[in-house]
């Protein structure tokens, strides 16, 4: 049979515009309770009413996470007191519209004790600044496994924002804002990512990631942007840092923005084996990144510090803290002194300072009131490399110890220019007790080797 093609053709493009012109119904969106799970206000919750919804958001929660649905809570402000989530419970509402508010009556607004699988999805959560009990969070999580807060809003919490003890899982992508005290605090983890969180805004620390004792905690903490952290009780360190590890070893604190802290950008204290990279920090007010205390291994690299009145500090080698690479930072513009809280002999405007069994190379460290590298306070040096960095515009370039008692240290390789002191100087604890040990007939130590530098 022959076929016309362009008969075929045209009944094609008329069959096509029969099809286009046919009347076309219009598409709704899926309900929330098919999209979402179970709907709240199936149990009596009513979004948007000045009155409590305690009672009717509990007997919600607890009804979907027996049947193991999500439950969905639609757009709209939802007065209430603690509610608990029990094992599964997993709430998801609309980013920026669906709000709790906390109306007192409790020590948090949402508590698990011993429950795994919970999380909370695009929920705001309004503490409206009522003080709760010390160590407590306006989220309070006790035990628990994959636990999960994402793409939330915390803010006006009276403690700390989120409280977890003994936790495993995900807090990403919030928003923390206004906190009367941490905006994260882990005890313990059980494996836990703290990514990619706002944190605006607190009155003790940014992020804690704690342990009861010294040992493996392993969490990571990474691309969250820090900034306004206030040291509100004082102290000399314990407060006013973006992110603090105690006694928490193997930690990850990568790619975050760090800015305006009274203390610290990332102190780790007796924490081991701590991973401290490709970070950005600005005005902070003491040492920007800190490994103290009794710690062994700690790796300080590729990060960038405009602001501090030390750059990096790894030290407390007395206390038994030791080995640690620092690598490929930029650090300049450092400040005269330290807050009002630490000790008034402290020193500040030192851009690395190390103590033992450390690598400290290819940094670049510009204006530096004091020394743009130390090595050792008195005997406490033992084992220091200082090679391939490059200082520029420092009182003094490199600081080693040569007191009584101190141990081995190579300083090499290194270009230093504008260091009206000296290019390499001995100290006895800060005081400098030698001329430039890069000149011709300059003093020399059996335990300092001084060689390569170049300085003008």
């Amino acid at each position: 049979m022959d076929v016309n093609r362009r008969r075929l053709l045209g009944a094609s493009a008329a069959g096509a515009a029969g099809a286009l012109a046919l009347p076309v119904e219009p598409t709704r969106a899926a309900p929330l309770i098919a999209t979402l799970g179970r709907d709240a206000t199936q149990y009596g919750v009513r979004p948007g009413s000045p009155d409590d919804q305690t009672r009717a958001l509990q007997r919600a929660i607890d009804e979907a996470a027996r049947a193991q649905m999500p439950l969905a809570l639609p757009p709209g402000v939802y007065r209430c007191s603690m509610l608990r989530l029990a094992e599964g419970s997993q709430l998801v509402g609309v980013r920026g519209a669906t709000r709790l508010v906390f109306s007192g009556g409790g020590p948090s607004l949402l508590l698990s004790e011993g429950a795994g699988h919970v999380g909370l999805t695009g929920i705001s959560l309004d503490g409206a600044n009522i003080p709760l009990p010390a160590r407590r969070g306006l989220i309070h999580g006790l035990g628990g496994r994959d636990v999960r807060v994402i793409n939330c809003e915390i803010m006006n919490a009276g403690g700390a924002g989120i409280w977890l003890e003994q936790v495993s899982g995900e807090v990403s992508g919030n928003i923390i804002t206004d906190i009367a005290s941490t905006a994260v605090v882990s005890f313990d983890a059980a494996g836990l990512i703290v990514s990619r969180n706002t944190i605006l805004g607190t009155n003790d620390n940014g992020i804690e990631i704690l342990r009861t004792a010294i040992g493996d905690d392993g969490s990571m903490v990474l691309d969250n942007r820090i900034e306004n952290i206030k040291a509100g009780p004082g102290g000399s360190g314990q407060y006013g840092n973006a992110i603090n590890a105690f006694r928490a070893g193997n930690v990850i604190v990568r790619g975050n923005r760090i800015r305006n802290c009274d203390y610290s950008a990332v102190r780790g204290n007796s924490a081991s084996n701590i991973h401290i990279s490709g970070n950005s920090v600005s005005d902070v007010r003491e040492v920007a990144l800190y490994s103290e205390f009794s710690f062994e291994g700690a790796v300080i690299a590729n990060n960038t510090v405009d602001g501090a009145a030390f750059g990096v500090s790894v030290c407390n080698f007395n206390e038994g803290g030791r080995i640690a690479v620092v690598q490929g930072n930029i650090i300049r513009n450092l400040i005269p002194k330290r807050p009002i809280g630490t000790a008034p002999d402290d020193d500040a405007g030192i851009g690395i300072y190390v103590e033992a069994d450390s690598s400290v190379t290819g940094n670049v460290i510009e204006n530096a009131p004091a020394y743009g590298i130390v090595a050792g306070w008195g005997r406490y040096l033992r084992d220091v490399v200082i090679s391939g960095n490059v200082i520029r515009n420092a009182l003094a370039g490199v600081g080693v110890s040569v007191a009584s008692g101190a141990g081995t240290a190579l300083v090499s390789n290194n270009v230093i220019s504008g260091a009206p002191r000296g290019a390499v100087v001995g100290l006895d604890h800060i005081k400098p007790v030698t001329s430039d040990l890069t000149q011709d007939g300059a003093q020399r130590f059996a335990q300092l080797s001084v060689s390569g530098n170049v300085s003008r």
